[in-house]
């Protein structure tokens, strides 16, 4: 889950809560219109207010769902319209009245907790009104009644609503260690396991950046290990592996940091040098040369060229962005470079006929 997606989901939260506040009084007005307490004073003011405002503005929530509708204010009037109500239909009861005035104040309270169950805020504008014109208009009868009414949803509304944001906040935790894993694991995805160099989808992603900056003129390098078959097959997978994460470790190190190394293949590494210059390429494809020959990791099979792990290189241009021309270029002058007795670079220019 994105933070985008945790505020639609507040969002909706909102707007269903919003929703079912009117819907309730639209209902509430209603059956007090159809069937009013004690037959009294059946149609007010206030009440038909109620009715066409919650009806109007649930009709225009529906049909334009961008506009944002303030729940406090809304929560608020309609707190003041019923307790309008109650003042125009109490006096008009035989007294004593207070049964009327707690029915009034537990319908009011009910509707609030109902819609607002983790809003206490809109709960109180709500239902304040109302329990202030009851306690009027009852001249101290059945106050501690009215008041406990009022305060027992307040009381669970209030650790509803703590309990809430303890569990949104535990969520939005939870989201933001789930957003850095995945970041991580996208990252990892783009490394090579064994070298920790990137791979060949890092590899796109960092030719996506390099092509959008356009930095001058960039040089690709191919070199593969000379007879690693043979390595393999007669030191077995397990030194196989240390040798490739010691010549990754030796390329990676020959080079400046802003260049791309890549692990290509089983044995074959692609260096894409950035912004440099034709004489500073082969001079890196030298360096890398020289530090894997340096490692004087025994290779008795490799004893042509020398008795130890060395790397052939092919070096190529990369013009007009066009990787896929410079990849084939500088493997054509690798396998030549091979050819002619690996250990040694070779670059695609030479390969031109004169």
């Amino acid at each position: 889950m994105t933070s985008q997606s945790w505020r639609s989901l507040r969002i909706k939260k909102y707007q269903f809560s919003l929703r079912l506040f009117l819907f309730l009084n639209l209902t509430s007005s209603i059956f007090s219109m159809l069937s009013p307490v004690y037959h009294v004073a059946a149609i007010t003011l206030p009440l038909v207010i109620i009715t066409l405002g919650s009806a109007g503005l649930l009709l225009g929530h529906w049909t334009w769902r961008e506009k944002k509708i303030n729940i406090p204010v809304i929560s608020i009037l309609f707190g003041c319209l019923w307790a309008w109500h109650v003042a125009i239909k109490s006096p008009l009861m035989q007294q004593p009245n207070f049964n009327y005035l707690v029915i009034a104040l537990l319908s009011v309270l009910f509707v609030g907790a109902i819609a607002f169950s983790n809003n206490i805020i809109a709960f109180t504008l709500h239902s304040f009104p109302v329990l202030v014109t009851c306690l009027w208009l009852g001249e101290g009868d059945q106050w501690v009644r009215m008041v406990y009414c009022f305060a027992l949803p307040v009381i669970g509304i209030s650790i509803q609503s703590v309990i809430q944001k303890r569990n949104d906040r535990f969520a939005q935790g939870l989201m933001g260690k789930l957003l850095e894993e995945r970041q991580t694991l996208n990252d990892l995805s783009m490394l090579d396991p064994l070298t920790g160099l990137y791979n060949r989808r890092g590899l796109q992603n960092r030719l996506d950046t390099l092509f959008a900056l356009d930095t001058g003129d960039h040089f690709v390098l191919l070199l593969d290990i000379d007879y690693f078959k043979a390595y393999n097959d007669h030191y077995g997978h397990m030194m196989g592996d240390q040798a490739l994460i010691q010549v990754s470790a030796a390329v990676r190190n020959a080079v400046r940091s802003r260049d791309i190394v890549t692990r290509f293949g089983g044995e074959e590494f692609m260096v894409l040098l950035t912004s440099t210059t034709p004489d500073a390429a082969l001079q890196a494809a030298e360096r890398i040369r020289q530090r894997v020959y340096d490692l004087k990791i025994p290779h008795m099979f490799n004893q042509n060229v020398a008795t130890n792990v060395t790397v052939s290189i092919g070096l190529a241009p990369l013009s007009d962005d066009d990787i896929e021309a410079a990849l084939e270029q500088a493997d054509k002058a690798l396998y030549e470079a091979k050819h002619l007795g690996r250990n040694n670079i070779l670059t695609s220019e030479s390969l031109q006929p004169s």
